[in-house]
C-alpha cells in the first residue's frame, strides 16, 4: 500500500501523463510545489516498489499497477471533490479540504460518499431540498 505521500505522486504523475502524454521530474515538481531532488528520491522508491519504471535522464512510464493506483486515486478526489459541491462546501475552499481528507478515509468511506453522490444526481430535487435545509441555519 502506497503511503499518502506516495499516493500524491502517483496521482500527479497519472494526471501528467492523460494531460501530456508524459511526466518529467520538472513537471512532477512544479505541480505538487517541491524540489525536483525531492521527486527524483520519490520516483526511485516508486520504481522500487514497481509503480512506475524510472531511466534516469530518460523518463519514467507508469506500471499496470501504477496506472490502476493513479485512475483511483484521481476517481477518489474527484469525487470528494464533487461530494463537497453537493453538501454546499464554498468553491474557494473544496482543493484544500479534499487535500486534508483524501488520504484519511477508508476505501469503505469512498464508496458510501460515491453511493451518497449517486442519490443526489439521480433526483435535482434532493440537493435544492438540501440546500433549504442549509438555509434554516
Amino acid at each position: 500500500m502506497p503511503t499518502p505521500s506516495m499516493e500524491d505522486y502517483i496521482e500527479q504523475i497519472y494526471i501528467l501523463i492523460e494531460e501530456k502524454g508524459y511526466a518529467r521530474v520538472s513537471d512532477i515538481a512544479e505541480a505538487l510545489s517541491v524540489h525536483p531532488s525531492s521527486v527524483t528520491k520519490m520516483v526511485q522508491k516508486l520504481d522500487k516498489d514497481e509503480y512506475l519504471v524510472y531511466e534516469k535522464y530518460r523518463g519514467l512510464v507508469l506500471t499496470a499497477k501504477g496506472k490502476k493506483i493513479g485512475k483511483r486515486l484521481v476517481f477518489r478526489h474527484e469525487l470528494l471533490e464533487q461530494f463537497l459541491k453537493i453538501i454546499g462546501v464554498k468553491e474557494e475552499n473544496i482543493y484544500h479540504d479534499v487535500e486534508g481528507i483524501e488520504h484519511h478515509l477508508s476505501w469503505d468511506s469512498i464508496d458510501r460518499i460515491g453511493d451518497l453522490v449517486q442519490y443526489f444526481d439521480e433526483d435535482e430535487s434532493r440537493i435544492h431540498e438540501l440546500k433549504e435545509i442549509q438555509k434554516l441555519k
